[in-house]
């Protein structure tokens, strides 16, 4: 994990130092997944305690469990008697086309419109793969793109390495940190219990990664609003990530939804989306407007495949940016498969999550150093960058879960009782704990609680 942890703590700007990864084995990979798993969450704990420091004079200590991180990157939750929805509608996935691999994201019903525009209406996965394998690999993702589509052509990394798009995010830092210059906020202290008491976190994100960072920031103590557009919705995998978050809908489409937001924005701490890196802009609510509205905001962004380069406006996800980048390729030959292998996890997803998380923490303690919000941007690509320049994966098992890996306390979401594996950072001090269970998208009204 050393290398790993160092590139983590060098980009986010905390101290070169090493944290306890207790435990043995690794999620079977071609890369280091379980080492990217704690490495991601170690600078997310680090981050707290260099706050807590900055605030109290104290340095906790802070430990992972290597287990119980490679496990949280798939999912944190044990249900009781119920069973949370397939991730995956029926026809996504990974097709053979006339000269090689594509995949398609359909989760979402405009994503499988998009698809069905090009392809045509494919009742299963059958029919889709008749069809796609008419095409070449290369023109059907364009094709589906131009359809305001999600699909990814299986490259290899070398191949990725002299396209347009990875060499643009070869250029870009891990996170990119802008500094803001905006007026002083009001003084704010947590607690070593609670870090993050009495911060309000906006959350604009969806699916994996900035939910990931929001759900980190709630078990810390934040008060975390989740805003969702009117009929989106994720049944895989609202269970697993809206614990101890209020979920609300707008419509920032019409005049009065858009006065609700802006009011909410006025009151946040901290903003985090997901957004294609154009889409607020086009809402009216650009990097300038959040500013006006919002002087000293941290303001956390994430896209698929990065900020600069022809792709910085497409629609990705963790496993067409693992198509795109080589990873999956890179498995296929790893496993001596006859198609694409992807990692074992959506380690893209949950890797970015936590190191969205930290990047709003080390710039809430700049704030408080320095009176002035700032801006951190990251993206899925350039995690995919980091995972892979930091070599092979291992072979050797994790050993299996039992209940003692389970928190004794049970959560009564809004399917049914679950209960959460245990917290696999652990910070001195510090109670990581969430205070609302998991809740259906639109559950609460659109204000700060």
């Amino acid at each position: 994990m050393t290398d790993l942890l160092t590139s983590i703590q060098t980009a986010l700007d905390l101290p070169r130092m090493p944290i306890p990864c207790n435990g043995d084995g690794a999620l079977p990979s071609a890369f280091a997944v379980t080492e990217l798993a704690c490495a991601s969450i170690a600078v997310a704990g680090q981050a707290v305690s260099e706050l807590l420091h900055q605030q109290t004079g104290d340095m906790p200590a802070v430990a992972v469990d290597r287990r119980l991180a490679s496990f949280w990157f798939s999912t944190s939750l044990r249900p009781i008697g119920w069973q949370v929805p397939p991730l995956w509608d029926p026809v996504a996935g990974d097709y053979a086309t006339r000269d090689g691999w594509i995949r398609l994201h359909t989760n979402a019903p405009h994503h499988r419109a998009a698809a069905e525009r090009v392809l045509g209406a494919c009742a299963d996965r059958a029919a889709m793969a008749a069809k796609v394998a008419q095409w070449a690999s290369t023109d059907l993702e364009q094709a589906v793109v131009d359809a305001q589509g999600c699909a990814a052509e299986m490259r290899s990394w070398a191949q990725w390495q002299q396209h347009p798009q990875g060499l643009a995010v070869d250029a870009e830092p891990l996170v990119h940190f802008i500094a803001q210059t905006d007026e002083h906020r009001a003084e704010w202290q947590g607690s070593i219990a609670r870090p993050l008491a009495g911060i309000k976190v906006l959350d604009l994100t969806r699916v994996l990664a900035g939910p990931t960072a929001s759900r980190l920031l709630a078990g810390l103590g934040a008060n975390v609003l989740r805003i969702d557009p009117p009929s989106w919705n994720e049944p895989g995998v609202v269970p697993e990530m809206t614990v101890g978050k209020h979920c609300a809908r707008l419509d920032l489409q019409t005049p009065a939804d858009r006065a609700v937001f802006e009011g909410l924005l006025q009151d946040a701490d901290i903003l985090l989306h997901g957004y294609r890196a154009d889409a607020l802009e086009h809402l009216g609510f650009g990097v300038e407007r959040r500013r006006q509205l919002a002087p000293g905001l941290i303001d956390v962004c994430l896209n698929a495949y990065g900020w600069s380069g022809p792709w910085q406006n497409r629609r990705g996800f963790d496993s067409l940016v693992q198509m795109s980048s080589g990873i999956a390729e890179a498995g296929q030959r790893w496993k001596h498969s006859d198609k694409p292998t992807p990692l074992p996890v959506q380690a893209l997803d949950h890797a970015t999550g936590y190191l969205m998380a930290a990047s709003a923490i080390r710039l809430l303690t700049e704030r408080l150093a320095k009176g002035r919000g700032g801006l951190a941007r990251l993206s899925l690509a350039r995690t995919a960058k980091l995972l892979v320049e930091h070599g092979q994966g291992s072979d050797e098992p994790l050993r299996g879960e039992d209940v003692q890996d389970q928190d004794s306390a049970l959560e009564h979401t809004a399917w049914g009782p679950a209960r959460r594996l245990r917290v696999p950072v652990q910070i001195s001090g510090v109670a990581v704990r969430w205070d609302l269970p998991a809740t259906e998208l639109g559950s609460h009204s659109a204000q700060w609680l």
